[in-house]
């Protein structure tokens, strides 16, 4: 299988860049083909601009390849912060230029843009690992949890992929050395089973 990794944190020191990392050995130790990007230290540009909109623009070469690794991706594991309820800017600009039209989803036939899209994308499972300084509960019950509305509902929903594993590590601030390592452990762990050996 065919894995992209996307990784957005600025500091390769952080425990989101750790997260990116065992994903990375553990999708690879199980035989996958990785594509990996760490969206700050590669200096994404986030800005959509007017030109790159329409359906089957040209696109800069970087970005392409970004397109063409998502659109050729088995699986597909997203790695950012809780920063206020959202992924942060460089990410939200990565889904806002890669996940095209025509590439990630399209409408139907007679269909302007005022209806459900189909989803194109051919990865069969995506996972979205998330870092956080707030509890879960509180996150679900004062914030109702936007993160998993925002990566299952708004993005692979609509893009079809159905099977979907989000895992909120938290409360990050005050964790231990040891409390870090077992979340590692999950990492390993849910990649071997949503994606399991070559294939």
């Amino acid at each position: 299988m065919r894995i992209s990794i996307i990784l957005a944190h600025p500091d390769p020191k952080s425990f989101n860049a750790a997260i990116a990392g065992a994903a990375v050995d553990a999708a690879g130790a199980n035989g996958h083909q990785v594509f990996f990007h760490d969206l700050y230290r590669e200096n994404f540009d986030p800005l959509l601009i007017k030109e790159e909109i329409p359906k089957g623009a040209p696109l800069p070469a970087d970005l392409q390849n970004h397109c063409d690794e998502i659109a050729e991706a088995d699986g597909i594991i997203i790695v950012h912060p809780n920063w206020w309820g959202q992924p942060p800017a460089i990410l939200k600009g990565w889904v806002d230029r890669v996940i095209r039209p025509g590439l990630a989803y399209e409408f139907q036939e007679g269909d302007l843009g005022e209806g459900v899209p189909r989803g194109l994308l051919k990865a069969q499972a995506a996972i979205v690992y998330n870092t956080s300084n707030t509890a879960s509960q509180r996150e679900r019950d004062v914030f109702g949890d936007p993160l998993e509305t925002i990566w299952k509902n708004c993005i692979f929903g609509l893009c079809g992929i159905n099977v979907f594993h989000r895992r909120m590590f938290n409360i990050l601030v005050t964790s231990a050395l040891d409390e870090r390592k077992s979340w590692l452990a999950f990492v390993k762990q849910d990649i071997g089973r949503i994606f399991g050996g070559k294939a």
